[in-house]
C-alpha cells in the first residue's frame, strides 16, 4: 500500500511529497480519505526522507514502522480526487528511532499535523 505518488523535494531534515487520493484506495470511505490514510502518508513520507538519507546507493531501504503518535490534530480530510501535499521534517534521532513533525496540506491548508517516532530495521 503506497501512499506517496511523488517525493517533491529532500532537503537536509525535511522531506515533501505529494499523493493524489484515488477512489481505490483503502483509507477511502463515502468519498473522503479517512484520518488512518493521513498519518500513514505522514509515515511514508517520513519513511521516504529517512530511507533515502539512510541507505546506500544499490541497496535496499530500512524497513520502517511507527511507534508512537503525538498531538494528532485532523481539521478535514481531503476527497477522492484531490491532491494533499505532505512535510515531514526530523525533529531529533536516537538509535533507531527517528522523531518527526508531519503536516499535511491541500491547497495550501493545513488539514492535518502530528509528531510520529519512526523506527528503521536494516535488513
Amino acid at each position: 500500500m503506497v501512499m506517496v505518488d511523488r517525493i517533491v523535494e529532500i532537503v537536509e531534515k525535511k522531506t515533501v511529497t505529494t499523493f493524489k487520493i484515488r477512489e481505490d484506495n483503502i483509507f477511502v470511505e463515502d468519498g473522503y480519505f479517512r484520518e488512518p490514510g493521513l498519518i500513514e502518508n505522514m509515515a511514508q513520507t517520513a519513511a521516504a526522507g529517512v530511507g533515502a538519507g539512510s541507505s546506500a546507493p544499490g541497496q535496499k531501504p530500512p524497513l520502517g514502522f511507527i511507534g508512537g503518535i503525538r498531538n494528532l490534530k485532523i481539521y478535514s480530510c481531503p476527497k477522492t480526487g484531490q491532491e494533499i501535499r505532505t512535510e515531514v521534517t526530523v525533529v531529533h534521532e536516537i538509535f533507531d528511532a527517528t522523531v518527526v513533525q508531519g503536516d499535511v496540506f491541500l491547497n495550501d491548508q493545513r488539514i492535518a499535523e502530528c509528531e510520529l517516532k519512526i523506527f528503521l530495521i536494516n535488513k
